[in-house]
């Protein structure tokens, strides 16, 4: 796919791949072998007929291939973009096992951006309303696949966000240059066209909980998202210049700090930046800061290149806009100077030892190695958990050890709750936004077919 040369891209917050255009999509369409028993459509969490849509691409019926998208999925754009297809759909590929796989992913942009570049979306019909009502709290990937899929059955759904904007993740998480922030908005709108009735700056468990809500509605969904962050627990964390990824990220898209001055957002311009971690928000943090204007970024991470969890796209990305990649070295002291600022960064150097639970080699530090790095800021994207106000509010939530939210089962998203579902970073803690997606429309038919007792069926 053609995207933004290097040296230009660092210097902008625009999108760095640019899309197919329409005969590369069905060049690249052409080499699908359209299966008679395909393993891309088993590696897909909400399940979309990747072959059929394909085939539509081949035959050069845009309309069709987008309309077979959205059967099962609300925010094609958005999975075009971000999800890991090489992990998932791709995966099952039998093209992969001689050479490379079909570039469903970019394929399922390609449908999108065409119906966006069409004019406003026509919704689908829905199902004549049934007379019952769901709360969606969090508007993030699995709450806007429940109120998608609830609404098109003919449930009433008021999605509840406690933010200014709608999206989760999808808008405060994950950068411009990844994912525009007019291609959330529209995704959110298709799904408002619906009937679902969204309510911003309400915030769950304090504007009013779940039990209130039980009071007005039939059922809830719970997909608050995970937006606790975890850090290192070193000296220092506590000095000026020193941020979650979370907030560094929360002030650059949701408050538009990439924007200033049009929006004088409090963030720090820094010229040496370091980003404790290896995954796609640690990738999206350094790149993030490079666009800011640092002269140096450092992604600091305790092992080495093979078992960096982020995309490799992201790396690559990351490795060409001229991120240095600090492999097994472990922070473990931030240093400040008189006023206190960071200033410096101490670590260690490790080694690879035995593998440990996840399968990758435990790292294991180098005894007399220690050294520092000059650095004026530093993001730790190491992970996050749930925030607890939810759980706090509502008794007999059952919740796991990192204040996940715990469910009988995944494939209904059930709670220990009677009448409340759950589903998305709130159960697993951070993951895949197909995978919320996933959890969402689960949920959806355990919701339906508890309040109806009809058999769980797709919408029409």
């Amino acid at each position: 796919m053609p995207k933004q040369e290097p040296f230009e891209r660092v210097r902008n917050f625009d999108e760095v791949a640019l899309g197919y255009p329409a005969e590369a999509a069905r060049e690249e369409a052409a080499r699908c072998l359209d299966c008679k028993k395909p393993g891309c459509r088993g590696g897909c969490p909400v399940g979309i007929d990747i072959p059929g849509f394909i085939r539509h691409i081949v035959e050069g019926d845009f309309a069709a291939g987008i309309r077979t998208i959205k059967q099962t999925n609300a925010l094609p754009a958005v999975c075009g973009r971000v999800c890991p297809q090489e992990e998932q759909c791709e995966a099952g590929c039998i093209l992969g096992k001689k050479g490379d796989t079909i570039a469903i992913g970019r394929l399922e942009r390609f449908l999108a951006d065409w119906e966006a570049r069409q004019g406003p979306i026509e919704p689908p019909p829905a199902a004549a309303a049934i007379g019952m009502s769901v709360a969606i709290v969090g508007s993030g990937p699995a709450g806007i696949t429940v109120a998608a899929d609830l609404a098109l059955r003919g449930y009433r759904i008021t999605m509840f966000e406690a933010l200014h904007e709608a999206g989760g993740v999808l808008t405060y998480g994950i950068p411009e240059f990844r994912l525009p922030k007019s291609i959330v908005r529209r995704e959110v709108e298709y799904v408002q066209s619906l009937g679902v009735e969204l309510r911003l700056d309400y915030i769950v468990g304090k504007t009013r909980t779940i039990d209130r809500l039980l009071e007005s509605f039939d059922a809830v969904f719970v997909g608050a998202g995970a937006g606790l962050p975890w850090f290192l627990d070193i000296p220092g964390e506590n000095l000026n210049g020193v941020y979650s990824a979370n907030e560094f990220l929360t002030r650059c898209n949701l408050m538009r700090g990439y924007r200033f001055p049009a929006y004088d957002t409090p963030l720090k311009r820094a010229a040496r930046v370091a980003v404790f971690g290896g995954g796609n928000v640690a990738m999206d943090s350094a790149r993030t800061s490079l666009r800011l204007g640092a002269e140096e970024v450092h992604i600091v991470y305790r092992r080495g290149r093979e078992e960096l969890p982020a995309r490799l796209e992201e790396v690559e990305n990351a490795e060409e806009e001229g991120v240095i990649f600090d492999y097994l070295t472990l922070p473990v002291r931030l240093i400040g100077d008189q006023h206190g600022w960071l200033h410096e960064l101490e670590c260690l150097r490790m080694e690879l030892g035995e593998p440990d639970d996840s399968g990758r080699r435990r790292p294991v530090p180098v005894e007399g190695s220690e050294f520092r790095l000059r650095m004026d800021a530093s993001i730790c994207a190491i992970g996050n958990s749930p925030n607890p106000l939810i759980p706090m509010t509502t008794p007999g939530l059952e919740t796991g050890r990192r204040g996940n939210i715990v469910v009988a089962d995944e494939s209904t998203g059930l709670t220990s709750r009677e009448r409340v579902w759950a589903g998305g970073d709130v159960v697993t803690g951070a993951a895949t936004v197909i995978s919320a997606m996933g959890a969402g429309r689960a949920a959806a038919q355990s919701i339906h077919q508890t309040l109806t007792g009809e058999p769980p069926h797709e919408p029409d």
